[in-house]
């Protein structure tokens, strides 16, 4: 059974934003009080935190598919809907988050750290949110947005300062169990080592981590093996300790040898050439191993190599290497650039941005794409002929209609809002008047509107009977 799992596609889904409400105000004497449709509630955000209790994303391998709540529509008397919970996903320290084509999106280091991975959607608003002086009785309301949903790739990169490299069963395990509290499994067969182990080693003054990486063999950076899925995790490592084993009984393989194959492949992974690299001939305790550490100790060190000689099993040599790793770490942590707090950039809107464009395509449709015209799209109902006009009369005080004309575009013509696979096509009017005309100016109900004094009542009865009684002597002709 699966017990870590560093990389998962993961699909997340925003909650969708609710519906507003078109309702009107009634009551006894008064059964037309205005409108009072209350707004629909927003959907659920996605976020991705940091959370340094999760080490595996494993979870997500299990459960790919996540949803945030949708928000609750509007309801009469000017009640707003619930807006949808937000779904806080928890992720590992390290957890890189990247889009369907390998783009990073976002790398999450540091406990809390947050990205909101699918936005949810905005609540539609009531009729009595868009009702004004102009607009006194809406008979409609502006539907909810659907929330973000997207497929991401989460990877993790395994946070630590030193990295040990080396081929299988050259003793790895051993050396972070004895540097640090880390109890690895160790056994005496390749590929012991099938997760990523991380210890806590104190040397001085210096913390620091270290990880014990699974063993690498040719071809890791191709996918042989293990080597492909666990080559990301050295790569925020500040140092790389090559572990050499000196006592190996394979006939074919020496510890120069096995050094030159790891740095072909980390060479061939890339990324990783600025690192600086520690040599560990490990189990010296062996006789035949330290002859051989003493054979090559001068060529690797003619190589510019620091070299340490240890044994795990004897725990000998050890104190030397933690506190030389523990100068290199201090080394490269001050050599690292001073994080400044997050300044806050202001970019104004260019005088000539209208906040969409208008273009003509192959097949003769006039395309429109922009943030604010595909949103007022979204929202619209078009079962609805008052939301629809509301729609065109948004459009045209946008300056969409202007622009078309421009664009050379004639009554009839087709426009599309929006993106190819998800927009709005209609055939262009550019003197179009939609809504209810029955109402006059959209919006408007004489019905609503406030009572004539008494006095005007009874003269409007008594021209009305004198109307009527001029057109029964016109047509009696006695």
């Amino acid at each position: 059974m699966t017990t870590f799992v560093d990389r998962v596609e993961l699909h997340v889904a925003a909650g969708n934003g609710g519906h507003g409400c078109a309702s009107v105000h009634r009551e006894k004497f008064k059964p037309l009080g205005g409108p009072d449709g209350g707004n629909g509630g927003g959907g659920g955000d996605v976020t991705l935190v940091v959370d340094q209790d999760i080490t595996t994303l494993l979870d997500y391998h299990h459960s790919p598919h996540r949803k945030a709540t949708n928000g609750q529509p509007g309801a009469g008397d000017h009640r707003s809907g619930k807006d949808g919970q937000d779904l806080v996903l928890p992720v590992p320290d390290g957890t890189v988050v990247l889009d369907r084509n390998g783009n990073v999106l976002a790398d999450l280091v540091g406990q809390g750290t947050t990205f909101v991975a699918g936005q949810g959607g905005r609540g539609g608003l009531g009729n009595a949110a868009l009702a004004s002086a102009r607009r006194k009785a809406p008979g409609f309301a502006l539907l909810g947005e659907p929330g973000e949903a997207r497929d991401i790739v989460l990877e993790l990169k395994t946070v630590a300062d030193v990295a040990l490299v080396g081929y299988p069963s050259a003793g790895k395990s051993s050396l972070i169990s004895v540097l640090s509290a880390a109890k690895p499994k160790i056994a005496d067969y390749p590929f012991t080592t099938l997760v990523p182990n991380l210890g806590v080693v104190t040397a001085g003054s210096t913390v620091y981590t270290i990880a014990d990486v699974p063993g690498l063999i040719p071809g890791a950076s191709q996918g042989r093996g293990l080597g492909l899925e666990f080559l990301r995790h050295v790569e925020r490592c500040s140092v790389l300790v090559h572990v050499l084993d000196t006592a190996t009984l394979e006939s074919d393989r020496d510890p120069v040898s096995d050094l030159d194959m790891i740095e072909e492949e980390l060479k061939q992974y890339g990324g990783l050439e600025d690192r600086p690299r520690i040599v560990v001939l490990n189990k010296i305790d062996i006789p035949d191993g330290q002859d051989l550490a003493d054979m090559i100790r001068p060529d690797l060190e003619a190589r510019g190599y620091r070299v340490f000689e240890v044994s795990a099993v004897a725990r000998t040599g050890l104190k030397e290497l933690s506190f030389a790793l523990a100068g290199v770490i201090a080394e490269a942590r001050a050599a690292k650039p001073v994080e400044v707090a997050t300044r806050i950039v202001i970019r104004p809107k260019a005088v000539d941005d209208a906040g969409f464009t208008v273009t003509l395509e192959e097949d003769g449709i006039y395309r429109v794409r922009g943030e604010k015209p595909e949103r007022w799209v979204r929202q619209t109902d078009f079962n609805n002929d008052e939301a629809v006009g509301y729609l065109a009369d948004r459009l045209n005080r946008l300056g969409v209609e202007d622009a078309l004309m421009k664009a050379g575009a004639r009554a009839g013509d087709g426009v599309a809002i929006g993106a190819e696979d998800n927009a709005v096509v209609f055939d262009w009017e550019p003197t179009m008047a939609a809504g209810a005309e029955m109402l006059g100016r959209r919006g408007e109900d004489h019905r609503l509107e406030a009572p004539r004094p008494a006095a005007q009542r009874r003269r409007d009865r008594e021209t009305e009977r004198d109307e009527v009684q001029r057109e029964f002597d016109d047509f009696n002709p006695f």
